[in-house]
């Protein structure tokens, strides 16, 4: 390991401020609770996050409705009727998740609103994508690949629409979430930067932040290399130190998980790498291969 090089002379590395950490705060914090999947780890990352930031948490849950629910209409009145009962039925199991929420919510004394939906999955996407636009950070589960569920494909939507920062808590995530030790993925691209800026309230109160490099020489110009990020956030107050490893691209995703694990890291910040064609998403293959095998919760920006 590579402590950072040392800030230039003339500068002095400031103790973080307090009017600082107030103004880099998360406000207005959405949550998707799942309906098809265990909700414990969303529900309590969530509330507890909420409750260290002293924000309004909203959470959403979808009762998902089958796509050809939504060409009944067409039939007449009577297939209208059966199409309204299946959707309050949806939104009944939208409520049914949102309860237990609702309860642990209201014990631990944060502000909260419940938003049960009932829509097919392309639509019931696009508005938890929708009211993430609006909100400080999104936070989601992270999908799991051993079951078939919309409420699986919903955390990569919202990566995709949302235009702000995206938590994904793993599904195997248990307890209060926490902060304070932090890894920066760091490649010098504008999504790296663009999650390391939307990560600022985590980092500002981090009490160790790592900034991981993979094959720094060959991928990350020298105008954004690790020691440059390293002084920029040396101006904000944070201390840092550099782990720069060498990986294949088929070891990325396991190398920075095992130092993850190595170093006792409770956040990883990265980019969200993919792109949208036509309606189908597609992730980056690292974004991909983090999200099948998440064992840290992960802030993304995309």
């Amino acid at each position: 390991m590579q402590l950072n090089a040392a800030l230039p002379r003339g500068e002095r590395l400031r103790p973080p401020n307090d009017v600082h950490r107030r103004r880099t705060m998360y406000k207005d914090i959405l949550v998707h609770i799942p309906t098809e999947r265990p909700m414990r780890p969303a529900i309590d990352g969530s509330i507890s996050l909420a409750a260290h930031f002293n924000a309004h948490l909203d959470a959403a849950a979808v009762g998902y409705l089958a796509a050809s629910a939504a060409y009944v209409m067409d039939g007449g009145a009577a297939l209208a009727a059966v199409f309204e009962l299946e959707r309050e039925r949806a939104v009944e199991r939208a409520e049914t998740a949102l309860a237990v929420f609702g309860s642990e919510a209201a014990n631990a004394g944060i502000s909260y609103t419940c938003h049960p939906l009932g829509a097919i999955p392309v639509d019931a996407a696009r508005s938890l994508g929708e009211m993430a636009r609006l909100h400080d950070l999104s936070i989601v589960l992270q999908p799991d690949p051993a079951q078939s569920s919309f409420d699986n494909d919903v955390p990569g939507e919202i990566l995709f629409q949302a235009g702000g920062p995206v938590l994904f808590l793993p599904y195997t995530f248990r307890g209060a979430f926490k902060a304070r030790r932090i890894g920066i993925c760091w490649d010098g691209s504008r999504l790296a930067a663009r999650a390391m800026r939307d990560a600022a309230p985590f980092l500002a109160r981090a009490e160790e932040i790592v900034i991981i490099t993979i094959n720094e020489a060959d991928v990350v110009p020298g105008e954004v290399s690790a020691s440059n990020l390293a002084r920029h956030l040396g101006r904000r107050g944070l201390s840092t130190r550099t782990d720069g490893l060498s990986a294949t691209r088929s070891e990325i995703q396991p190398t920075i998980l095992s130092l993850a694990a190595y170093e006792s890291l409770d956040l990883l910040v990265m980019g969200g790498y993919g792109h949208s064609r036509l309606q189908e998403r597609v992730l980056g293959g690292v974004t991909r291969a983090m999200l099948e095998a998440m064992t840290v919760p992960t802030l993304m920006s995309h």
